[in-house]
C-alpha cells in the first residue's frame, strides 16, 4: 500500500527527522523486549502506525500552507480534503484503465497501455482513516472533522467502484461463513431411534 510519505517528495526534511526517531525507538525497544515476544510485535505495529499517521498529518499541514491562498486547519472543509486527494493522484502507482482501453476490466493486462496512474482506493481509504484520527488527537471536534465529511465518504466509494470496474477486481469484503449450528441430540439420531419401539407380537391363542 502506498504511503503518504511517497506522495510528497518535497517533505524531505520532515521525513528524515522522523525516520531517525523511528530507528532510535525501534533500537531501544529491541533491547528491552525480546524480538519473539507478542507484545513486542504489537508495539512495533502500533509504532509504525503512529509514525505513518504523524507523517501524513505533517504532509497535510504542509499542503495547507502551500495552498493558494494559504489555508488554516480551522477553515479546512471536506471540499479541501477532496482537493488534497485529487492532488495525490499525480503520485499514484496504480494503473486505472479508461473505458476506451481494450484492457478495461482486465485484472491482468497482457501488454502496457497509456492509461493514467492513480492512487489505489485502499491507500486513500487508509490515509483518510489516519488523518481523521490525527485531527481529533490534535483537538479537533468529531462533528467538525473534515476527513469524516459525507462528501469524502462518497468520493472514496466512487473511487472504489470505478477502480473495481476498470481493473476487473472486487473490493467487496468476503462474508464470514457462520459455523454450522449444533443440532439437538434428538434430531441427530436416526429415525428408527426417534420412533417408539415396536411391541412384541402376541403369543398364539392370546385372544
Amino acid at each position: 500500500m502506498d504511503s503518504l510519505q511517497e506522495f510528497n517528495p518535497s517533505n524531505a526534511s520532515n521525513s528524515s527527522s522522523i525516520n531517525i526517531n523511528t530507528t532510535t525507538t525501534t533500537t531501544s525497544s529491541s533491547n528491552t523486549v525480546p524480538a519473539t515476544s507478542p507484545s513486542s510485535a504489537t508495539s512495533s505495529t502500533l509504532s509504525r502506525y503512529e509514525n505513518q499517521k504523524r507523517r501524513d498529518w505533517n504532509t497535510f499541514g504542509q499542503y495547507l500552507r502551500n495552498h493558494r491562498p494559504p489555508l488554516s486547519l480551522a477553515r479546512c472543509s471536506g471540499a479541501h480534503v477532496l482537493e488534497f486527494l485529487r492532488y495525490l493522484d499525480q503520485f499514484g502507482k496504480t494503473k486505472v484503465h479508461t473505458q476506451l482501453c481494450p484492457f478495461f476490466g482486465h485484472p491482468n493486462p497482457p501488454a502496457p497501455c497509456p492509461c493514467p496512474l492513480r492512487q489505489a482506493w485502499g491507500s486513500l481509504d487508509a490515509l483518510i482513516g489516519r488523518l481523521r484520527a490525527a485531527f481529533e488527537e490534535h483537538g479537533g471536534k468529531p462533528e467538525a472533522n473534515p476527513f469524516g465529511a459525507r462528501a469524502v465518504r462518497l468520493y472514496l466509494r466512487e473511487v472504489r467502484d470505478s477502480q473495481a470496474k476498470a481493473r476487473g477486481i472486487s473490493y467487496e469484503k468476503k462474508k464470514r461463513k457462520r459455523p454450522p449450528q449444533s443440532s439437538s441430540t434428538t434430531s441427530a439420531l436416526p429415525v428408527q431411534a426417534i420412533l417408539p419401539p415396536t411391541p412384541p407380537p402376541a403369543p398364539p391363542g392370546a385372544n
